[in-house]
């Protein structure tokens, strides 16, 4: 596997795929450790995740260029995420213990029930490159400390990542089976959650990788954990702040590059303040840096792959032929390195690429509309459901309007975020299950009633 820099298309390192016996003895190890850790005292979890938080901040630096080489965000960008990370580990290692306990139930006197929460044992991770600690860590840090030992398949542009959060698991002290990467390739993922000692599957990706995954799962009825792709609306009503909503929407379009599933992709703006919003909008695109990730006050790096901004600049050219109007960027911009401008498109026909499909990449989609009804009605024509942002003064409006958005958490007059405190996930076509928080820590436990007479 070649980890190349998207920023100047130099392979950054190489690594030896593992081989099918190296693959076999990584599951054998999980499945032994997996007895020996379900029965470590869940305070001795907590506190090795303690360590790992601290493992985290020692070496943010280090953690941070890797994720850069290997994937282009900006470095500034890079830290913050281990930071999160940390934080995240912070979390359960302080709330794993109350999320876990039992849950006592009703019964004859006499009688006590209650239901318990145990591992189920050792669950396969099918994580993406855009976010390649963070999405493994919210993960990691809830199922674990439940727990659960690990099996991360990381994607194939990111293995230096893949290693260095194995080697956070070890450093901290965790056994060798808790915590473990495979490199393999996609098509390898199928054997591997086949087999009988994986019972679990977490899929953060694509539609389709998520169907192949949910699929091999359902034959082996194991459970699984789906957040895939999103197309989120970003709703600026006509009493909204829009100085503010412009400032934080251009962010939550083009933060990582514009690559998130969860980043405000289609602007749906009421007319009253359309022509407002877009003159503030089109100025915090045009101001943002887009340049080395490795400088500092870079804001824009490259896209992760060559292949990648081929597909975004497809997206936006069928558009474009379709009748959508470039306000700014749509095009490569002229330098070595995979760098897409920022883009805005107005006008955009119903059904072209940018209204229809999830552009992952820093495209953002502008509509006006002519009143709230219709702002809701556009903003849930999309087969994903992932997240929206609704912005208003009036805060009972945005809670009312939040309730009528089909996804799986609407923030209002605020981007749309994960975090460590409240549950994650999306609907329809955005997958299913939930991460973080209670909820996301008990996806992954068998919750076992036990009634004693």
């Amino acid at each position: 596997m070649d980890a190349v820099n998207p920023a100047t298309g130099e392979r950054v390192d190489s690594y030896d795929a593992h081989t099918e016996h190296e693959v076999d003895d990584a599951l054998e190890r999980a499945s032994v450790d997996f007895e020996d850790w379900r029965e470590r005292p869940m305070r001795d979890r907590e506190r090795l995740l303690e360590s790992v938080a601290d493992t985290l901040r020692e070496n943010e630096g280090e953690y941070a260029e890797t994720m850069t080489r290997e994937m282009g965000k900006p470095v500034e960008q890079a830290v913050a995420e281990v930071e999160k990370c940390a934080l995240c580990c912070d979390h359960y290692a302080e709330h794993a213990s109350a999320y876990l306990g039992a849950d006592h139930h009703p019964s004859p006197p006499g009688s006590s029930a209650k239901t318990v929460h145990e591992p189920l044992g050792p669950v396969l991770a099918v994580m993406p490159w855009n976010f390649p600690f963070w999405q493994v860590f919210r993960f990691a840090a809830p199922s674990l400390t439940a727990g659960n030992v690990g099996l991360l398949k990381h994607a194939s542009n990111v293995p230096g990542c893949a290693l260095a959060i194995e080697s956070v698991f070890r450093d901290a002290g965790y056994p060798e089976g808790v915590f473990q990467s495979l490199l393999i390739p996609s098509e390898r993922v199928e054997p591997v959650l086949a087999d009988d000692r994986v019972r679990a599957a977490t899929v953060t990706g694509s539609g389709p990788a998520g169907r192949a995954v949910a699929a091999t799962a359902g034959d082996h009825l194991k459970k699984t954990v789906l957040e895939l792709g999103g197309s989120d609306p970003f709703v600026v009503l006509d009493d909204a702040d829009v100085a503010a909503a412009a400032e934080t929407g251009a962010w939550a379009r083009n933060q990582n590059g514009g690559q998130s599933c969860i980043a405000a992709k289609r602007f749906v703006v009421h007319t009253d303040v359309y022509d407002e919003f877009l003159r503030r909008f089109t100025d915090e695109f045009e101001s943002l840096v887009v340049g080395d990730p490795m400088d500092d006050g870079t804001d824009l790096g490259p896209q992760a792959r060559p292949e990648l901004l081929s597909d975004l600049h497809d997206q936006v050219t069928a558009s474009v032929d379709a009748g959508a109007t470039v306000v700014t960027g749509g095009e490569p911009l002229d330098r070595a390195g995979a760098f897409y401008p920022p883009t805005i498109l107005t006008d955009v026909p119903e059904g072209c690429p940018v209204d229809s499909e999830e552009t992952f990449g820093p495209v953002a989609a502008v509509y006006e509309v002519a009143d709230e009804s219709s702002a809701v009605e556009l903003a849930n024509d999309t087969e994903f459901g992932l997240g929206a942002s609704v912005w208003t003064e009036d805060r009972d409006r945005g809670e009312r309007v939040a309730g009528r958005i089909d996804a799986g958490c609407v923030y209002v007059n605020q981007l749309v975020k994960s975090d460590p405190r409240v549950p994650f996930g999306g609907v329809n076509d955005s997958g299913y299950g939930r991460e973080l928080a209670g909820a996301g820590i008990r996806e992954f436990v068998n919750r076992k009633t036990v009634w004693v007479e």
